[in-house]
């Protein structure tokens, strides 16, 4: 099906593997909901990778869609009009898996990340030691710095900017000046990686 490998992959296989990965994500990542054909589509295609099948669609489709993306060596996520340069990445979250799957996010993109941090006492003491492009931020954070605190000091010592990923919506709207953009929870994989356009450095 996708069996191109990174120097030999076409257009077409490119092409049809992006638009696979928009339809999916669209319809499982972003609760759009999947109907009979497509659950069936994603099950046939689950069985030729050998992946269980029985389990929901959003789990078949996570496993698959990094299957497919390994294997092709394309990335959905990477729009070929806007700067594809690899970022150096903080990401500061006390949830953890939460942490963990934005990590996923970041990295299966092509990004370095940095962390995760779970307070923003560590994130500060470790921004000084990387040249970071950028910093993905909760603001209701465990310890005494809340994301806020952290955004302010990334900012003034060391001119990193800030995107905002939190469910504090109105905490987020009060500090809008301390940030690029503002991810609202829960979020996607899209969601991120747009955010992430408005970075300087992006």
């Amino acid at each position: 099906m996708f069996d191109a490998t990174p120097d030999t992959r076409s257009d077409a296989t490119e092409t049809d593997l992006v638009r696979l990965c928009r339809r999916y994500d669209i319809l499982l990542t972003e609760g759009r909901g999947i109907s009979e054909a497509e659950a069936n589509e994603l099950v046939a295609m689950a069985g030729i990778y050998d992946l269980e099948a029985e389990r929901p669609h959003e789990a078949i489709w996570r496993d698959l869609r990094a299957v497919l993306v390994r294997q092709t060596g394309v990335n959905p996520d990477v729009d070929p009009a806007r700067s594809t340069s690899v970022l150096t990445l903080m990401v500061v979250e006390d949830d953890p898996q939460t942490a963990q799957d934005l990590t996923e996010i970041l990295t299966d993109a092509g990004h370095r990340v940095i962390g995760p941090f779970h307070d923003g006492e560590a994130a500060e003491a470790a921004a000084g030691l990387y040249a970071l492009d950028g910093a993905l931020l909760d603001i209701n954070l465990s310890g005494a710095a809340d994301g806020i605190r952290l955004a302010e000091r990334l900012r003034e010592c060391w001119g990193v900017p800030v995107v905002f990923l939190s469910g504090d919506i109105a905490a987020a709207a009060r500090n809008a000046g301390l940030a690029e953009a503002l991810v609202a929870k829960p979020y996607g994989r899209r969601d991120v990686l747009e955010a992430l356009t408005r970075l300087p450095a992006a």
